[in-house]
């Protein structure tokens, strides 16, 4: 079952056997609003996506949506040539393009600001802008799984973990963390590992309004908080995170 497989892969790469440091080596190298940065995908491709994005809620992640995008993007059918990865271009563009909307779908009060409203701490800004990231997925969740499906290719497994690395540590930035220790390296290794295990939940959920996903996600933010002080080594807390998070999965009834 692909999904399945993608979930084991994404759990499994962040525990201590084969958790990679470069994943994030250079640190805060890219931020949404932090320095001015060249477009993401040249025009072209940027059309195409762009207009090919609308089509999957009916077609999902296909070469039919691709053409469909390319059309209406004023291209002929075999401008989809200019995408050399495909139907994964397509899922590519989702998450970044979502990534960078992050800085702009979520505000919080400056601190010091003049509002009387509660200001957040760090750990509920990192639940806000990772639920907000999450609910970016609704429209089109019901074809998620071919996405999930998608990446789980070998080929894209290592993009996949690259642009879940760059969400990890864009939500983490944005929510004010400072840190400069290891624990850089912990937090975001397994706030990747807690969203991706929610993503493949919320492709399940039927509740209203995804509540069982929130609830899902609390719960392994919560993990964090009692359980990750405990742990002191990474291995030991990736793996508890992961065998947790795996339990619940499959009692979604999700095969893994």
């Amino acid at each position: 079952m692909p999904t399945a497989r993608l979930a084991n892969s994404v759990l499994g790469s962040f525990r201590a056997s084969s958790f990679r440091p470069a994943l994030w080596r250079q640190r805060c190298l890219y931020h949404s609003y932090e320095y001015s940065q060249p477009a993401p995908f040249p025009p072209a491709e940027s059309a195409i996506l762009s207009s090919a994005i609308a089509h999957v809620p009916n077609y999902g992640f296909t070469l039919d949506a691709l053409k469909l995008g390319a059309r209406d993007a004023g291209y002929l059918d075999v401008s989809t040539n200019l995408l050399p990865r495909g139907v994964f271009d397509l899922v590519n563009y989702h998450l970044v393009m979502q990534r960078l909307a992050l800085k702009d779908s979520v505000q919080f009060p400056a601190e010091g600001g003049q509002g009387n409203g509660k200001k957040l701490g760090i750990g509920a800004k990192v639940r806000t802008l990772t639920l907000s990231r999450l609910r970016a997925n609704e429209p089109i969740i019901h074809r998620w799984q071919e996405a999930l499906a998608i990446m789980a290719q070998p080929s894209y497994i290592s993009p996949s973990l690259a642009e879940l690395a760059k969400l990890a540590d864009e939500i983490w930035f944005l929510a004010g963390d400072t840190s400069v220790d290891t624990s850089w390296y912990t937090k975001r290794a397994s706030l990747s590992t807690i969203y991706s295990a929610t993503e493949v939940f919320m492709t399940q959920d039927k509740s209203k309004n995804f509540a069982e996903t929130e609830q899902f996600l609390d719960a392994r933010l919560e993990e964090v908080t009692k359980v990750g002080g405990f742990l002191q080594a990474f291995g030991e807390w990736a793996d508890f995170t992961g065998h947790s998070a795996v339990n619940v999965l499959r009692s979604k009834g999700l095969r893994i």
